[in-house]
């Protein structure tokens, strides 16, 4: 029963973050990206501080060590986004060198990525697919843990992947005018998710001790996302009604996080 739930769970976060993606990128519902990050950033900190993490407190671990544990997590996101970005930023020196001009776009995890070759568009469906596999073992720990906590990470997992995979598509589409070619391989890069979480099932399964450093691992994740990439898009001069509606959007990622748990308990 749990290996379903997280196959679902890594589904429906992985593919169905591309897919709502797509609907803000090429659809109606562009508009509404910048309520999607509030969201989004609101839905990760609330699963992070609310819940992934007292559930690993909760353990027979040391307090110390699982702050080590998130203090080094929060770090490794931090290099990983350095590398992400230096190996992009080597790619668009090379595009600017063989095409006499550069296109950058930044998107919800602050990468910028280059106007890609082919080769270049690869790459980039390459991290992704390494990005989404680490984020299918996190959703696997979190249902090992307790499946109310699976669904919240699911859940969250899928509101930060959004302008992720809104960024990708956008670099896709920059290579390609195919706007269903570019879906299909974001979908594919999405799809890893699963394989994430089969990967975390049998991993977790085997190192029950450690899972509770899974979860701070997990928080870390979350909040760096939040803190690093999200948050800092949303700190614009603003007129006071966007500023108002990009709090409720906030506080609605929140309260999102809050309900989908309250259900949880009632069953």
């Amino acid at each position: 029963m749990t290996l379903i739930a997280i196959l679902a769970g890594t589904l429906a976060a992985g593919i169905g973050s591309v897919w709502l993606a797509a609907a803000l990128s090429f659809g109606a519902l562009g508009r509404y990206t910048q309520h999607m990050l509030s969201l989004a950033a609101g839905a990760l900190m609330a699963t992070a501080f609310m819940h992934l993490l007292p559930e690993a407190f909760e353990s027979q671990a040391g307090a110390h060590d699982l702050f080590l544990t998130l203090l080094i997590g929060v770090v490794f996101f931090f290099l990983l986004d350095k590398a992400e970005l230096w190996h992009h930023g080597h790619e668009h020196h090379h595009d600017d060198h063989s095409h006499g001009h550069g296109h950058g776009h930044a998107h919800g995890h602050g990468h910028s990525h280059g106007a890609p070759s082919g080769s270049g568009s690869w790459a980039v469906l390459t991290g992704d697919s390494v990005h989404c596999f680490g984020d299918g073992v996190l959703i696997a720990s979190a249902f090992m843990a307790d499946m109310r906590l699976g669904a919240i990470a699911s859940l969250a997992v899928l509101a930060h992947e959004v302008p992720h995979h809104m960024g990708d598509l956008m670099v896709l589409r920059a290579g390609s005018s195919n706007k269903r070619a570019a879906l299909v391989k974001v979908t594919l890069a999405g799809a890893v998710t699963a394989l994430g979480g089969l990967a975390g099932y049998w991993l977790v399964d085997q190192m029950q001790d450690y899972l509770p450093y899974f979860l701070v691992v997990a928080s870390s994740s979350f909040i760096y996302v939040a803190l690093a990439d999200l948050i800092p898009q949303l700190q614009k001069r603003l007129t006071a009604r966007q500023t108002a509606a990009q709090i409720a959007w906030l506080a609605a990622g929140i309260v999102l996080v809050a309900v989908v748990s309250g259900l949880g308990h009632g069953h």
